[in-house]
């Protein structure tokens, strides 16, 4: 264990810089210095970063994310009426799979409420955005994946709370530009109007971010509720909102604890 971790845990119990302030110190990272110097630990000598094979988890993940662009292409093809709800039911299922969410006593709003936003803006532009959404599953759920091990990897090397975020934060953009050219590249395969699908697409992707790495969920479920506002920019300011609260949230090491 070393300072890094020590802070990550009094993060995730509640611990601030307010309180480290009232035992006359800066910031939690501070305070977690001193526990590590008072706590008795053997010299560990760090390994060098070895590839983990992918396990079965891993490749029922994936599998999972396949499903919605697989039943949104084929019930469009055949042209079955329940082709949109039975693909926005798909792509609200793909936020639970990953599993954490964050705490509170109806842990399912935010999911609901994704499922809502998703339905309605199918109900207004068409079968042709589910399946632009359905598509954009996949590479959402690797670039979330990609995201989760760069910024353990990070997490590991770091010796400051403001050395992990400065290397969070670029690593966090990246896989926004890089699933939203992945999202612009399915929606027009699907043939829907990116102006309308991108933003939806990458709301939903933060979404999924913030709820799998226990973030507050308030500012998630405002952003939904934002969404549902029937004017076509308010997708674009929801998305922009959560990306702001995603680059603070996921930015702090207990975001990134291990489980």
């Amino acid at each position: 264990m070393d300072p890094l971790e020590i802070a990550a845990g009094l993060e995730a119990h509640g611990i601030t810089d307010r309180t480290a302030a009232r035992f006359r110190h800066r910031d939690v990272f501070s305070l977690a210095e001193e526990l590590y110097a008072r706590s008795p630990h053997e010299a560990v000598t760090a390994a060098a970063p070895t590839l983990v094979p992918a396990g079965p988890a891993a490749f029922r993940g994936f599998g999972y994310a396949l499903l919605p662009g697989a039943l949104a292409c084929a019930a469009a093809a055949a042209g079955q009426a329940w082709a949109g709800a039975a693909t926005v039911a798909a792509v609200a299922a793909a936020l639970v799979w990953p599993g954490r969410t964050a705490g509170g006593r109806f842990p399912y709003v935010a999911h609901l409420l994704a499922a809502a936003v998703a339905g309605w803006a199918v109900y207004r532009h068409g079968t042709a955005l589910a399946v632009g959404l359905a598509l954009a599953v996949v590479p959402g759920h690797l670039a979330a994946v990609a995201f989760a091990a760069g910024a353990r990897a990070r997490l590991d090397g770091s010796r400051a709370l403001e050395d992990f975020a400065d290397r969070a934060r670029p690593l966090l953009l990246a896989a926004v530009a890089l699933f939203t050219g992945a999202a612009t590249a399915a929606a027009a395969l699907a043939g829907t109007p990116l102006p309308v699908a991108v933003p939806l697409a990458l709301l939903l992707f933060l979404t999924r971010l913030l709820l799998r790495h226990g973030a507050h969920r308030a500012p998630v479920c405002a952003g939904l509720v934002l969404a549902l506002v029937p004017v076509p920019a308010a997708a674009v300011a929801a998305a922009a909102g959560l990306l702001v609260h995603a680059v603070l949230a996921l930015a702090r090491a207990s975001a990134h604890a291990r489980p």
